[in-house]
């Protein structure tokens, strides 16, 4: 049987980063992937449109401390700074009064002094929002658009530890292009899924259909989703804190539906912020005309992604479409034109968009990165700390354990 000193289970960001890290320190590792790709849910596509269009990950959140933003100004990316204040507000089919975007923009003030001043037993974020439509529109905005979940299942604890994003910028060429272009060099066993981890024994055996591989450590960086439905599983069982953290950092979703929108620009211009807030939380957020392209993003987040995947691309479509009948009237529709719907929710080797911790358990983070026997490593966007959730805190998540892990292991 093969063996090696760490098995990484995902080529993600951060499966793909603890092995740069290992190859520098002169550590034998495998980089096993259940996909036919590497890069995770960073993946762009240039089928659907004729364009590079990012299914997933497309901003580059935090740039000043970003490290995939000098990769992309060394590879001459095109980057626009969006500051992702919002543009245009409705309420329903109605356009928000000057009072109320004014009040809007006042309210993120107001929901970041509650998240700082709360200190009480209830740890939902839907308690500070109350009635308020204009926080509510606010939470919307920060948690289904945000966090991929509702503010009813948001942990006040969590949302707080998250970190100011701020700058973002978008890339013309795609956000998955790049993080595959700086992986390429990362040698990659694809369409090979890790069914079980044993560490019954002395080191690990990953164990594969295609055969089995020992190694002293395991490196797993696959979502809390894959753990969740034993799609990989472990022997023995991990220890109760363990699996109880795994099901404390659920996945949230945020499903993206890009339509084409020829002849006409609505009055909006490239790049606007537009939030349509709907009763029952049916809420639509598009990114408007991305570097003038005859593109109208509509993004969905929390529970209704979750719905609107399981209706499927065409009914997702419809409903954009008649989101922007009810705004700009029905003339609209001869102006729209092909439509998809991303389905991360429905991917099996994710079963989401990243993990978002339980109100009350925002420590699960901090447990689930904690190593198992010193055998069994966790790394990923759910364990990025201030940058959760994002394709560069998952980076900065897999060096962090690669460089622990060459130091636990014996000496060379």
């Amino acid at each position: 049987m093969e063996e090696v000193d760490v098995v990484i289970i995902g080529a993600g960001a951060a499966g793909l980063a603890a092995a740069k890290v290992l190859r520098a320190t002169g550590r034998s590792f495998r980089v096993i992937e259940a996909m036919d790709r590497i890069g995770g849910r960073a993946w762009t596509t240039s089928t659907d449109f004729g364009v590079p269009f990012d299914i997933g990950c497309a901003w580059l959140h935090a740039a000043d401390r970003n490290p995939f933003f000098p990769e992309a100004q060394a590879a001459g990316w095109t980057l626009y700074h969006h500051d992702m204040g919002l543009d245009h507000l409705w309420f329903g089919n109605r356009p928000a009064s000057a009072d109320e975007m004014a009040r809007m923009q006042a309210a993120d003030a107001t929901l970041n002094a509650a998240l700082a001043a709360h200190a009480g037993a209830e740890d939902r974020l839907s308690a500070l929002i109350g009635d308020c439509h204009c926080l509510r529109a606010n939470s919307t905005f920060a948690g289904q658009m945000d966090f991929g979940a509702d503010d009813d299942e948001i942990s006040i604890a969590d949302f707080r530890n998250a970190a100011d994003l701020d700058p973002n910028y978008f890339t013309k060429e795609g956000f998955g292009a790049l993080i595959h272009r700086w992986g390429a060099d990362v040698p990659v066993t694809l369409s090979t899924p890790v069914r079980r981890i044993r560490w019954d024994g002395p080191g690990v055996v990953a164990e594969t259909p295609a055969g089995s591989l020992r190694a002293k450590v395991a490196l797993v960086t696959v979502s809390t989703g894959v753990m969740q439905f034993e799609d990989l599983s472990f022997f023995p069982a991990l220890p109760d804190s363990h699996l109880a953290a795994i099901f404390d950092l659920q996945m949230g979703l945020l499903t993206k539906i890009p339509v084409t929108l020829s002849g006409t620009r609505l009055g909006l211009r490239a790049f606007d912020d537009l939030l349509i807030e709907r009763p029952a939380r049916h809420d639509l957020f598009f990114l408007c005309f991305p570097f003038d392209l005859d593109l109208m993003v509509g993004f969905v987040g929390g529970d209704f992604a979750w719905e609107i995947e399981a209706a499927g691309p065409a009914a997702a479509v419809d409903f954009v479409t008649d989101r922007l009948a009810d705004l700009f009237g029905s003339d609209v529709r001869r102006h729209v034109g092909h439509g998809i719907m991303t389905n991360w929710g429905g991917e099996r080797w994710t079963r989401g968009a990243y993990a978002a911790a339980r109100p009350g358990r925002a420590e699960a983070r901090a447990v689930l990165a904690r190593p198992v026997g010193d055998r069994i490593w966790f790394a990923g966007e759910a364990l990025a700390q201030g940058l959760m959730q994002t394709a560069a805190g998952a980076r900065l998540s897999g060096e962090a354990a690669a460089r622990a892990i060459s130091a636990a292991l014996p000496a060379l």
